[in-house]
């Protein structure tokens, strides 16, 4: 298999390949899956979900491109599905982050916890209530 591979190498149809919009178009597009793998490390707190959809959208219908143009172009389907994937990680982590509690849980707090007990809220009130009225007679 090395062998024919190297046969291939040398051949005329690899130079026209290498020297093609087939080969640097995709090698100069992994700069963005690349960029969404290193994301993956990155706070939530960061991530933009409306660029996020828009590239998981974009990968997915130039998937369908490369695999539909004649002849087929396997590294830029193999370019879109992992920036793809990465994107649709990328936004599973947002919406976890900012609408399903992630963010309270990273936290550590809980919007319940937070709040005040009736009781408590109760006491408070009465308290202000009665400060309130000292302060009335004080001043007569």
């Amino acid at each position: 298999m090395a062998s024919t591979f190297l046969h291939w190498l040398r051949s005329p149809a690899a130079r026209e390949y290498f020297f093609s919009t087939h080969f640097w178009g995709p090698v100069a597009n992994w700069g963005l899956p690349l960029a969404a793998i290193a994301d993956l490390r990155k706070d939530e707190e960061v991530i933009s979900g409306t660029m996020t959809s828009a590239l998981a959208a974009y990968s997915m219908v130039f998937m369908r491109f490369a695999w539909r143009v004649q002849p087929r172009n396997y590294l830029l389907f193999a370019c879109h599905a992992t920036n793809a994937t990465a994107q649709l990680t990328q936004g599973y982590r947002f919406v976890n982050y900012w609408h399903y509690g992630g963010k309270d849980a990273k936290t550590g707090s809980t919007a319940i916890e937070a709040a005040p007990t009736p009781d408590a809220a109760k006491g408070k009130i009465v308290e202000a209530v009665k400060a309130a009225q000292e302060e009335g007679r004080s001043t007569k």
